[in-house]
């Protein structure tokens, strides 16, 4: 799952980043403006993290942007600006949540994790496709009963996929989404076949229907 926090104050966004990436998220970080938009145009992610106040511009004009690209990420505000106009304002234009500032860090994750589910999984905990279950709460895997044990990307690939079904996504798709912005900078994407090898085996090994799919020249798909 990969996070963008849009937030100007340095110590308040590390603080973020280090929390939620102990929780098994990808963050990113934009400081201005200018880094927000730049983001939101390149990549796509599964909640963004957006302080209204922001150097060079309103990060209202953010949202908005969102929704002219007809964007499906997540958004959570998170702003000193308290006011109960700014929080209408926001969620009109199509915010999922809106947090004041101060607040616990655990609170930030369970709200992070409240909105992902809703988006993806039908505002449930428990994932259930045919003879898998995952437990998004608990962060395990079953097949017809059995416990499969992933790493953390394999897991995250599977839930990548799921909420992807029948989809076809490209092999730079999945490497932005398993490693964020940095996966500009790699020289390949072949850790992205290694990843995918090994959660077919696990699943397959487990009794599972290999709904994981080759598209050739494109990259993969899950096939329901």
């Amino acid at each position: 799952m990969k996070i963008l926090i849009i937030e100007d104050e340095t110590e308040l966004a590390n603080s973020i980043t280090t929390y939620l990436s102990g929780e098994n998220y990808v963050c990113e970080l934009a400081q201005d403006f200018g880094q927000a938009i730049d983001k939101i145009n390149l990549y796509q992610y599964d909640c963004i993290l957006l302080d209204l106040m922001l150097p060079g511009g309103d990060g209202m004009q953010i949202l908005e942007e969102l929704k002219s690209q007809n964007k499906q990420d997540g958004v959570i505000i998170i702003s000193a600006k308290n006011s109960l106009d700014d929080k209408i304002k926001g969620l009109q234009i199509g915010a999922d949540d809106y947090l004041a500032k101060p607040f616990h860090l655990s609170e930030l994750s369970a709200r992070v994790f409240s909105v992902i589910r809703r988006k993806q999984f039908t505002n449930s905990n428990i994932v259930q496709q045919n003879e898998i279950e995952i437990n998004i709460l608990a962060k395990t895997v079953l097949v017809n009963d059995i416990p499969v044990i992933l790493t953390k990307r394999e897991y995250a690939l599977l839930l990548y996929f799921i909420g992807n079904q029948n989809r076809v996504i490209s092999k730079n798709a999945l490497a932005e989404h398993l490693s964020g912005d940095i996966a500009d900078m790699l020289d390949n994407h072949d850790f992205v076949y290694s990843h995918i090898k090994n959660l077919k085996k696990k699943l397959v090994d487990a009794g599972c229907t290999n709904y994981l799919k080759s598209v050739y020249g494109t990259g993969y798909k899950w096939e329901i």
